[in-house]
């Protein structure tokens, strides 16, 4: 007999594990041809909604949120502890596909041309936790056009529509997000090139090293536990003092 396979019942063509069965087989009992044992129309199947394309102007994104509706952001970095808006609710929660990394390149905001810095990033693949806060539909429009002169000056950033889970059930949340095949993703890096860049890049809104430090200070205080960021502080900043949450 051949290995794994599990041969037709002989007088009733019944083959296990299967909804099938054929009119004969062959005398070592492999089968000769499948006919439906228990036959049924085929069940229709509900297609999931395609995601909304990336919008590459503010006029985009403002037209891709719902009149009158209330506004999710899923904040994984600064804006965890530097949002610059007012939110009615804030929840933790999980969105899945991307994680956060520190590897995106900053030439302004964290570094400079000659030296540039890194910020966070949402990029493929895995999970990240973070919070999700939600905006009355009054200020919804004020609070995107906010977020697009933050976090879209370079139109790095690919805003994206994720689902999120909340309380209230998964609500669709704006997040910003990284190709890992643009320019300023960063690739690989070693614990030493994060050490020159902890060391030495500085830009408008101070160093690279400070902003990670924040993020993670900002994580544990929600207790968000970002082991990858953490080891890699410790590896890379073993000279900062330990972070303590209060």
């Amino acid at each position: 007999m051949v290995a794994g396979f599990v041969p037709a019942n002989r007088q009733t063509g019944y083959h296990p594990g299967t909804n099938t069965a054929l009119p004969a087989t062959s005398r070592c009992g492999f089968l000769r041809k499948w006919v439906p044992l228990f036959p049924h129309p085929m069940l229709p199947r509900s297609r999931p909604t395609p995601p909304a394309p990336v919008a590459r102007t503010l006029d985009a994104l403002q037209a891709q949120h719902p009149d009158g509706q209330d506004l999710w952001v899923f904040a994984y970095a600064s804006l965890i502890w530097r949002p610059e808006f007012d939110a009615c609710e804030t929840h933790l929660s999980r969105v899945h596909g991307w994680h956060r990394a520190l590897k995106m390149w900053s030439r302004v905001n964290r570094g400079s041309p000659q030296c540039p810095g890194l910020v966070f990033a949402l990029l493929p693949g895995g999970s990240c936790q973070g919070l999700a806060y939600r905006i009355r539909a009054a200020a919804a429009q004020q609070v995107l056009a906010r977020l697009w002169e933050r976090e879209m000056p370079m139109t790095v950033y690919e805003p994206r529509w994720l689902p999120c889970p909340t309380p209230h059930g998964h609500v669709r949340a704006l997040a910003f997000t990284l190709p890992r095949q643009h320019p300023h993703h960063t690739g690989t890096l070693s614990d030493a090139q994060y050490r020159h860049i902890f060391a030495q890049a500085r830009g408008r809104f101070g160093s690279t090293l400070d902003y990670a430090r924040e993020t993670h200070l900002a994580l544990r205080q929600h207790g968000i536990e970002d082991r990858a960021l953490a080891g890699l502080l410790a590896r890379a900043a073993p000279t900062q003092p330990p972070i303590l949450v209060p």
